[in-house]
């Protein structure tokens, strides 16, 4: 079994994205804190090229802030500027503002050196769906210019929103690619949300998730779900449609649900290499 999604939306919107680059100043790549390499596409590296970057690390309130902290300093040991947001509770549009004008900062005095004012700041916003992009830009710009909801495929054209006098955003629809790296980054992309249920199988999603999440929260899943064996799946779903008195396709989706939803506590799918962690 192979976890795969990859509607017919994304290729003109890949085409579209290549269209528009050249008109934008820089890349905001959104990344899920929780999955920030699983949640890296190489599809952005290969359209944007050397455009500069801005990497947003999105929903660090969901992953564990120690990870969190050691994939922001490998990321900037690369090189890269980083930011990561609690994209509901954080000063969003300053810490984009703020992003976006380090990221260009070289060219901007660069440009003033030769006389050339600075003009806003134009920064398309790209990454894998339900990632945050459309939360980042409804609260940069302090209205609800997009739909946003809590599962992948919601935003599926180009919009562009001015944000300040020094910065405007093009939007784009999350994008995902052909052909996952290996298992493991699909069924994290599938426990963060980004790949919509028709794309795998989800009692292997669940039994992938409850055997990592069971490193740092086994008793709450055994107290939970009424087991002592966690890799007991059929017997599981039987515990959680008694206990709740549902029939959701056999408390499947209702074990996916507890645990996208963060039921057990924060948790950090991608995990870091060991020389950071040290």
């Amino acid at each position: 079994m192979s976890v795969q999604w990859f509607p017919g939306h994304m290729t003109k919107a890949i085409r579209n994205i290549k269209q528009m680059l050249p008109a934008v100043d820089m890349v905001i790549e959104c990344r899920d804190a929780r999955i920030v390499e699983s949640s890296h596409n190489p599809l952005i590296d290969e359209v944007i090229k050397d455009k500069p970057r801005l990497i947003v690390l999105t929903k660090k309130d969901l992953a564990n802030p120690l990870l969190t902290e050691q994939w922001h300093k490998k990321l900037e040991i690369e090189g890269a500027v980083v930011i990561s947001l609690n994209v509901l509770k954080d000063n969003v549009a300053k810490k984009i503002e703020q992003g976006c004008l380090l990221v260009m900062k070289e060219k901007q005095e660069k440009d003033l050196r030769r006389g050339i004012k600075p003009r806003i700041i134009r920064a398309m916003i790209m990454g894998v769906p339900n990632v945050g992009k459309s939360t980042i830009i409804n609260r940069a710009a302090n209205k609800k210019v997009n739909e946003t909801a809590n599962r992948p495929g919601v935003t599926q054209s180009l919009k562009r929103v001015k944000v300040s006098d020094t910065l405007e955003i093009v939007d784009s629809p999350g994008l995902l690619w052909p052909r996952f790296e290996n298992q493991e980054q699909g069924m994290n992309l599938a426990l963060c949300l980004s790949v919509k249920e028709t794309g795998f199988e989800v009692d292997q999603v669940i039994a992938y998730g409850l055997k990592r999440l069971s490193k740092d929260y086994k008793n709450k899943i055994v107290e939970r779900y009424q087991v002592e064996d966690i890799s007991d799946i059929e017997q599981i779903k039987k515990n959680i449609v008694r206990i709740t008195g549902k029939q959701e396709n056999d408390g499947s989706m209702m074990v996916l649900r507890d645990i996208q939803n963060h039921v057990f506590g924060r948790f950090t799918w991608d995990e870091i290499i060991d020389d950071l962690q040290d």
